[in-house]
């Protein structure tokens, strides 16, 4: 009959859903993440996941989810003493303290992979008891299994090379990664694993729109929340696609964020002598001053031709002595704006850091202060600018460069260029420079005992028998 043929249809269906999971790109995903044990990571790998750490920022973004959502006295809230929300929220607050300034780590392909992490993870361990708690290497295996989890997708993936367009990466990817790290803190199987993984996918993705806004840092909280909610659904046995991750022709996965993915298998720890996590060959950026990554370009470059202004005899830099600035960049839509109206467009504008940089020889955390921004020769100097984009300087982390050509009334020519900041990966920040970062933003909220506790935590994190050291200078 037909009924019978319908269900025995089904039962085939079912049967090949089943076996999915043991011949599949996302089988192989779910198989990593339960599989890889600390012996896996290098030391380099472990000294750069540390660095990673040590720079989160802290910052206030308590005030309104406070009231919205009621504690459950569980997780805690970055330097608000005392205070507690559940875990989910707890990661979703701290997620967006970390982005609030624009000032945490950036990876090539590009995204803001640690917040989208840590704040997922330290909520866990808040919530288990305290005879429970991971030790450090545990933790510290978590977040790089996050880590490595969203640099593999970007990779599956040309398009994600380039400054993005469409969706903002850490709330694709990010969310994919919290789900992982949190997936592998909470010791879950390799099908449950997947299956955080694919829910994760359905909470994942948020527009390039809002960037520039006070929404962005939204951004990096829904991905540690909703990774968090994910592994936690598939912990207690919610299911979804066994091919999230697989090129399904026909059904959208994980290829409705980048049209061009083109997914492969990864190699569970068993089936190769030594796994080499991306963060061995791809190190990450650090950023000097709180602004879109693409900013500490044009900045640097504007700092040199500052530093040859003030070495003329009048040792001083005033508007009416400039009649053109010149900009060479990269074409990226949301970060050429040649007027900004607050401090987040500020973030996101090289016509601002550039007339920033020329004016005052740098760019600071009071480089985008209402005073700073509205100040009336700086909107002088922003009327003098033109951008082009070169066809050799792509919207690319890893390729772009910035040139800044001022002239003046006079009719003399300055010029800088910048194709390496301080603090990119080719030109990395230095472990002084790092903590002197991390000292300025942790002070802002912590006590300098709990600043100096939370450093030494790091350096030994993956020696101590639990994160408790980790977790106390936070409360």
């Amino acid at each position: 009959t037909l009924t019978s043929t319908l269900t025995s249809t089904t039962r085939r269906q079912h049967a090949l859903q089943r076996t999915a999971p043991e011949e599949t790109v996302t089988s192989s995903f779910g198989r990593f993440i339960q599989g890889v044990q600390p012996s896996h990571l290098s030391p380099k790998v472990i000294q750069r996941s540390k660095r990673m750490v040590t720079t989160e920022v802290f910052d206030l973004a308590l005030q309104h989810c406070q009231h919205m959502y009621a504690p459950d006295d569980i997780s805690f809230v970055y330097g608000r003493n005392g205070t507690k929300l559940s875990p989910t929220l707890a990661a979703f607050v701290n997620g967006v303290a970390v982005h609030s300034m624009d000032f945490d780590d950036t990876w090539h392909p590009a995204t803001h992979p640690s917040g989208a992490v840590l704040p997922a993870l330290l909520a866990i361990s808040d919530m288990l008891p305290k005879n429970s708690k991971p030790r450090g290497v545990d933790l510290l295996l978590a977040f790089n299994v996050g880590i490595e989890i969203q640099g593999r997708l970007l990779r599956f993936s040309n398009e994600a090379r380039n400054i993005p367009k469409r969706f903002h990466p850490p709330t694709v990817v990010g969310t994919m990664g919290s789900a992982a790290a949190c997936a592998r803190l909470l010791s879950l199987d390799p099908t449950q694993c997947s299956n955080a993984l694919a829910i994760a996918a359905s909470l994942s993705g948020a527009p390039m729109a809002n960037a520039a806004t006070q929404s962005k840092p939204l951004h990096i909280g829904n991905a540690s929340r909703l990774g968090l909610e994910a592994a936690l659904l598939a912990s207690r046995g919610l299911e979804a696609s066994p091919l999230i991750l697989d090129a399904v022709p026909g059904v959208a996965g994980f290829s409705a964020f980048y049209e061009d993915y083109a997914p492969q298998p990864l190699p569970s720890p068993e089936e190769v002598e030594m796994h080499s996590f991306l963060l061995e060959e791809q190190d990450m950026a650090f950023k000097r001053f709180p602004a879109h990554l693409g900013m500490h370009w044009v900045a640097d470059a504007a700092a040199t031709v500052h530093k040859a202004l003030m070495d003329l005899p009048i040792r001083s830099i005033s508007p009416n002595m400039v009649q053109d600035i010149l900009l060479r960049v990269p074409h990226s839509k949301y970060i050429n704006r040649p007027y900004p109206e607050s401090e987040h467009q500020a973030r996101h504008s090289f016509q601002f850091n550039a007339c920033t940089a020329l004016l005052d020889g740098e760019v600071t955390v009071q480089s985008f202060q209402n005073e700073a921004v509205l100040r009336p020769e700086l909107y002088e100097l922003l009327s003098r600018v033109r951008v082009e984009h070169p066809q050799d300087n792509p919207a690319n982390f890893n390729r772009m460069y910035a040139e800044v050509e001022v002239t003046l009334v006079s009719g003399d020519v300055f010029r800088g260029r910048c194709d390496t900041f301080y603090g990119h990966w080719r030109n990395p920040l230095s472990e002084e420079s790092l903590k002197k970062k991390f000292r300025n933003n942790a002070g802002a909220v912590l006590t300098p005992d709990r600043v100096d506790a939370l450093v030494q935590a790091v350096d030994e994190l993956e020696y101590l028998d639990d994160c408790t050291p980790l977790l106390t200078p936070l409360q």
